[in-house]
């Protein structure tokens, strides 16, 4: 595994957001939802597609808060621009289970 410097990880903005939209996605290569996610006054509302079909419906997600990284250059996929890259690890089988604060946290407070 390389090692980084902690000037390394404090480059990378992960903060706290709500999922307040969901869309189908159907043009994706692999099954996912076209997420809006609020990330506060200081940062706004940014999009991220997000291939977490598996394990989350449209309903559950919205109020969900997520952790994204919200400092990534903006990202074509397909017909859809990603603002940012909602973070998530895989189960054995595969499916993404999405990574977020135990306590709701306010939305845009970064991960230290």
């Amino acid at each position: 595994m390389e090692e980084i410097q902690w000037s390394d990880f404090e480059r990378v903005q992960l903060c706290a957001g709500t999922i307040i939209d969901v869309h189908e996605f159907p043009e994706a290569r692999q099954p996912a939802w076209k997420l809006s996610i609020d990330f506060g006054e200081a940062i706004g509302i940014r999009k991220s597609s997000a291939q977490i079909t598996q394990l989350y419906g449209r309903e559950s997600l919205i109020g969900q808060q997520v952790m994204a990284v919200v400092n990534f250059p903006k990202k074509q996929i397909g017909p859809f621009m990603s603002e940012c890259l909602v973070t998530g690890m895989p189960r054995e089988d595969g499916a993404i289970v999405l990574v977020s604060p135990q306590e709701p946290v306010p939305n845009g407070t970064r991960l230290c």
